[in-house]
């Protein structure tokens, strides 16, 4: 966990009861995921908090204050800044370093793979011109501000100079080679390598005086030394070769980069920029931003969805799978909630507006999905640490492999000087420092594709090293809602004959059961019969006249008292169905009873597979936490295969019985509905909620959102977040070994320059490529 510590000024209430506002506060930033100690001094009026910046924006936090009735006195913000040129992950710590040294900024992360600073700031004490502006100072250029900003032809060429840089450079190394192989004069050939080593190396100085301004040694500070150096000792050649083959490398990067990044990029383009709503009685197609909540758009066949919103008008199917990340078209209709990026399939659709442009769910997705791959993994940081220590390490032994031979020794000074040029160029510790972003952020994309919202790599991290999964039952493994499983029919009576009656009567209901049984006798008879007299019996059930026959549906125990005789037939359906933990209700025609319908929570058809796969992932426990009664939760158990399951829990008991996980197998996933699992979900090492297709609180109060609801994702989250873990230490390992390997080379001088920076940037781009691989990831069960 990285921890900041701040102490922040707060406008207490002068009037009322100030120590209970206190009071309500404390309570609830301990209670907040991301703060691990919060203290407020009533006397000076200032929090002193200590927190996780990564998990907790500070936004937020004015919100907490302002719930419990106290104001901060400072302006908190954070911004996405797109930046141009950022394919050096060794140069983020640069760029870190140097902007978090501002005064007013609270905390910066780079993620080089997204090629994105997050910062978080005092609006009153820094504005983000400023920001801006010691960005350029450090050698970057900011090109954007939020995922949605176009770039404008200056900031392009911008994003693109590396090419025209490398290609300059490396037409000035090929004169100058040209030139000695014809036998021009020496003089010729290294002013064109001079040339050469000018106009490839102004970006790398230009850089490592920037990370000299922020006090840091990077890549390009050890670059900048080695072709200073090689000039000095007469190899202008090799400087030059050195340079090229290094912006070469570096352009190569960017374009692998590049596809790491079309995959979030991919995402915000999903909603389109205009909206087409209705005006009176024609129709105007705005900029989303202009358009206000409560007006109506229409969407063609075809079109993209630009706003959330409910549908008003109309009748049509809608691909919601860049939200969902689920292919099968859902069929709309009027009162059915849209969401922004859906694809219109056919029919015309009026929608009234129900959420602002930045608000939509994708907006927020896309938003979250930002600010996960700016947060590093207690991996990444602790090979932050390494490198921030390992550059300065490397320039000293340089300087000893330099000096040492000659002064002690009486060896020559070129060569060994030549040597330590060649281990300043290897030793670069780009490769070591993108081994991991570039995994993690490969793998949040492949799940945001999949319809997975994960809220940073460190829930990858955690989530493959599980020991144990608790899930709810209402809502996750079932679908929260009854549904018909049984209709027996008695005295000769068919089930169909039962169902239908059931249905006809039930049809003037309002109870959720009644729901249930009027849909199951659509599915089996969709003509309806003639229904007179309704009336509702309030904690028995219902009656009225089908086709003529007074007709009873309700609780056995309360219509057949002084009903019916005994019915041993009956009485023992009864029984087995309630011993099933199902609900049971009794039909009733002309005082005779003619069949027994029993309803229940069902499990959603993929929930058996999901336990299954786990299994197969050797996650060794599995546990159903629910606060329904035992008799139920043993029959979704026995379903399901599960042998270990919790019942009639509130939603404290449900926290406890986390923690009681969590001391026995140390790393647990609570899967819930994002809404009543609220509590548990922020106790485990990763809480899961079924998203219900972004809503509001599944977005904040989990670490991982199933947008689809989707239960088969489980198995695909934990295989892949083991995955990138295999792949991120695949990275690690091979990048050492073959930085070990060079750096011996160097000593016998077997390591020329040309070799060293081919061997940094082949690493640095094997190292892409293989987390690369993590993008195709896709769900199998």
């Amino acid at each position: 966990m990285e921890t900041k510590h701040l102490s922040i000024p707060l406008l207490l209430p002068t009037e009322g009861d100030c120590e209970s506002c206190v009071a309500r506060l404390k309570d609830a930033l301990l209670k907040t995921k991301g703060i691990s100690s919060a203290e407020i001094d009533i006397n000076g009026a200032r929090l002193i908090l200590t927190f996780d910046p990564s998990v907790l924006s500070l936004e937020n936090l004015e919100k907490t204050a302002h719930a419990a009735g106290i104001e901060v006195a400072q302006q908190f913000s954070h911004q996405t800044l797109r930046l141009a040129g950022l394919d050096c992950p060794d140069c983020a710590m640069t760029l870190e370093s140097g902007v978090s040294r501002l005064s007013g900024v609270i905390w910066v992360a780079v993620s080089v793979p997204a090629s994105r600073m997050l910062v978080e700031y005092d609006k009153a004490v820094v504005l983000p011109r400023k920001i801006a502006e010691q960005i350029f100072s450090l050698g970057y250029r900011v090109v954007g501000i939020g995922p949605e900003a176009s770039l404008t032809f200056r900031e392009k060429w911008w994003r693109n100079r590396r090419v025209l840089i490398t290609g300059t450079c490396g037409l000035f190394v090929a004169a100058g080679f040209l030139t000695g192989w014809l036998g021009a004069p020496a003089l010729s050939s290294k002013i064109l390598y001079l040339a050469a080593s000018a106009a490839g190396g102004y970006p790398i100085l230009r850089g490592a005086m920037g990370g000299l301004r922020a006090r840091t040694l990077d890549m390009n500070a050890l670059m900048s030394a080695a072709v200073i150096g090689a000039i000095f000792i007469g190899h202008e050649g090799e400087a030059a070769s050195v340079v090229f083959l290094f912006a070469l490398g570096n352009s190569l990067e960017g374009y692998t980069m590049e596809r790491t990044r079309r995959a979030l990029e991919t995402l915000m383009k999903l909603a389109p920029e205009r909206a087409r709503v209705k005006r009176g009685e024609g129709e105007e197609l705005l900029p989303t931003d202009r358009v206000q909540v409560g007006e109506i758009i229409i969407i063609r066949p075809g079109e993209r969805i630009a706003l959330d919103g409910e549908v008003v008008k109309g009748v049509s199917s809608l691909d919601e799978s860049p939200i969902t990340g689920e292919s099968i078209p859902v069929q709309k209709g009027e009162g059915d909630q849209v969401w922004a990026g859906s694809i219109n399939e056919y029919g015309s659709l009026e929608v009234r507006v129900t959420r602002p442009a930045s608000e939509s769910t994708l907006a927020r997705i896309l938003a979250l999905i930002e600010s996960a791959e700016a947060q590093k993994t207690p991996s990444q940081r602790t090979i932050d640490r390494f490198a921030r220590y390992y550059t300065p390490a490397v320039i000293l032994i340089a300087l000893g492999i330099a000096s040492i031979p000659p002064l002690l020794l009486g060896a020559p000074f070129a060569p060994w000087t030549y040597r330590a040029l060649a281990l300043l160029v290897v030793s670069c510790p780009c490769a070591l420092v993108i081994a991991t972003p570039v995994a993690f952020v490969a793998a949040l994309s492949a799940a945001a594709r999949e319809g997975v919202l994960v809220k940073g790599g460190v829930f990858l991290e955690q989530i493959a090293s599980l020991r144990a999964v608790a899930l709810d039952k209402t809502g996750t493994l079932t679908y929260g809602k009854a549904r018909v499983t049984d209709v027996v029919g008695l005295n000769g009576r068919h089930a169909e004959e039962v169902l239908s009656v059931a249905g006809a009567v039930e049809s003037r209901s309002e109870h959720h059961l009644a729901r249930a049984v009027v849909e199951a006798a659509a599915d089996n008879s969709p003509k309806a019969s003639s229904v007179t007299e309704f009336q509702a019996l309030p904690g028995i059930g219902a009656r009225a006249r089908v086709g003529g026959k007074a007709c009873y549906v309700g609780s056995p125990s309360q219509l057949l008292r002084g009903r019916a005789g005994e019915n041993r037939e009956l009485a023992a359906e009864v029984k087995r169905l309630s011993e099933e933990g199902k609900t049971v209700i009794v039909v009733i025609v002309e005082e005779e009873p003619v069949g027994v319908i029993a309803l229940a929570d069902v499990p959603r058809p993929e929930a058996l597979g999901v336990i299954e796969g786990l299994r197969k992932l050797a996650v060794p426990h599995t546990t159903m936490l629910t606060g329904d009664n035992a008799q139920t939760a043993r029959a979704i158990a026995q379903k399901l295969g599960l042998a270990n399951w919790q019942a009639e829990l509130l939603p404290d008991d449900k926290v406890n019985a986390v923690k009681g996980l969590m001391a026995e197998w140390g790393g647990v996933a609570m899967v819930g509905d994002g809404i009543n699992d609220a509590p548990a979900l922020a106790a485990s090492s990763v809480g899961i909620a079924m998203g219900a297709s972004g809503t509001d609180v599944a977005l904040e109060t989990a670490d991982i959102v199933l947008m689809g609801d989707d239960l088969s994702k489980l198995p695909y989250l934990v295989d892949l977040g083991r995955k990138t873990i295999a792949v991120m230490r695949q990275n690690i390992a091979f990048s050492v070994m073959v930085k070990f390997a060079f750096v011996l080379m160097t000593f016998p001088g077997w390591l020329t320059l040309w070799l060293a920076v081919m061997g940094d940037t082949g690493v640095s781009l094997l190292v892409m490529l293989n987390g690369m691989r993590l993008l195709t990831r896709r769900v199998r069960l």
